[in-house]
């Protein structure tokens, strides 16, 4: 067989492992809220994509842990890979129409649910949300450090105390934009500052 023949089938098969492998994907629609859709896609190898829109073709992607990522999987599994309801019989306020949906090798299987009492279901949403909010601050800190750099600092600080607070995941993705901030002599000092304090919180946090 030609090599050039060998190649389209290598690639072939590669393309058709990647659409077989496992992936989550949590999407959120609350109207009047900010924003008011998300959608997070996470692959089995960590790879995951956020998006604001459904037809937003310019996706902001980062990397999971391996460990993360298998915490998150661990759950869609006691989950039963969404084959049941996870909607709670309580009446509760509307908190946003949410999805849990599972893509792997055969029929792909999904949830929708308001509101559910299930902690495994809570633990996973709770995961889903952290990316969601790790995506918006480094949106909002590439933004300020672009569009608006007196409110740099109000950005930084606000992913500071999320990071803090434990509510940031696959932290390597921050370091870019950190780094560019604090040898950018053009920002003010105190910002420079605290993006490379960051940046080192990071580095240091690494296992």
């Amino acid at each position: 067989m030609r090599p050039m023949k060998w190649l389209a089938l290598l690639l072939c098969a590669s393309a058709l492992a990647a659409d077989n492998a496992p992936r989550l994907i949590f999407s959120k629609s609350f109207p009047n809220s900010v924003p008011a859709f998300e959608k997070i896609t996470l692959e089995q190898s960590g790879d995951a994509e956020y998006r604001e829109a459904e037809d937003d073709d310019q996706p902001l992607k980062f990397k999971m842990t391996a460990a993360d990522t298998q915490a998150i999987f661990d759950l869609v599994a006691k989950l039963d890979y969404f084959k049941h309801s996870l909607e709670s019989p309580a009446k509760v306020a509307f908190m946003g129409a949410k999805t849990f949906r599972y893509e792997s090798s055969g029929a792909p299987t999904e949830t929708k649910f308001n509101f559910s009492e299930d902690l495994n279901a809570q633990a996973l949403l709770d995961w889903c949300e952290k990316m969601a909010e790790s995506a918006q601050h480094r949106i909002n800190v590439e933004r300020a450090a672009k569009y608006d750099r007196l409110g740099l600092m109000k950005a930084l600080g606000l992913m500071e105390s999320a990071m803090d607070r434990k509510r940031l995941v696959g932290l390597e993705q921050f370091l870019p934009i950190l780094d560019r901030i604090s040898k950018n002599e053009s920002y003010m000092h105190v910002a420079r500052a605290r993006a490379a304090e960051m940046a080192e919180a990071i580095r240091n946090s690494k296992p």
